[in-house]
């Protein structure tokens, strides 16, 4: 099994509580996988420590990735329905430069691609203030494509979406792995959701960690 990102005997602790004690994993290269556990486990801080990591070197994590090729997408972005930008615009600063009329040629070709692989082509001039949960959500995957990562780290992100646009943003990640080639990492804790697309689910419980390979699907 090619691997993307190793943990070996990490002792994680917060204030008052310690979460993880002599943990050790591996994440699959070009596969999705459920990170799960209870509220409180400590999903999202393990999550922000492998990111801290590429900034501090740690013994406990081993990751050939640059800071650029892992794109990290919250559950929540202050976004109201007077945000001015269109979803085009805001999709494109994932290429971290100016606006649209700044783009290259190149840069252009590629915001087409992504907002047609996101189901956001149509919709593209519509305010991103104004669009439906999975249409943001969507937005917000878009916006990571733009900086071509090798990791996708999203967090709880279907966490407010209804059953349909919940299932039309992981069929939309299946189909985005093997085209994109990409890893994806995703934080959950839709039982639904993990059995029908999960590749492989890191269970965290009682400071510990262990990794399923799921069924074929």
């Amino acid at each position: 099994m090619d691997s993307i990102l190793t943990v070996k005997n990490l002792h994680l602790e917060v204030p008052n509580k310690v979460l993880f004690d002599d943990l050790s994993f591996t994440i699959p290269a070009h596969q999705l996988t459920c990170i799960t556990g209870e509220n409180g486990a400590g999903k999202t801080t393990l999550m922000k420590y492998l990111l801290n990591s590429l900034k501090r070197p740690s013994s406990h994590v081993q990751i050939n990735l640059t800071p650029q090729e892992i794109q990290y997408v919250p559950q929540l972005r202050n976004i109201d329905d007077d945000y001015p930008l269109d979803i085009k615009s805001f999709v494109s600063l994932g290429f971290k430069q100016t606006l649209i009329p700044w783009l290259t040629k190149t840069h252009r070709q590629q915001l087409q691609e992504i907002l047609a692989e996101t189901n956001l082509t149509k919709i593209k001039q519509q305010p991103l203030g104004k669009a439906s949960g999975g249409e943001k959500q969507r937005a917000y995957l878009a916006q990571a494509l733009c900086a071509a990562p090798k990791l996708l780290i999203l967090d709880e992100v279907t966490a407010n979406l209804d059953q349909k646009s919940k299932h039309e943003l992981l069929q939309l990640l299946k189909e985005l792995i093997p085209k994109r080639n990409l890893t994806v990492i995703f934080i959950s804790h839709d039982h639904e959701l993990i059995e029908k697309y999960a590749d492989y689910e890191l269970q965290l419980a009682n400071k510990h960690g262990k990794l399923i390979q799921k069924e074929a699907k």
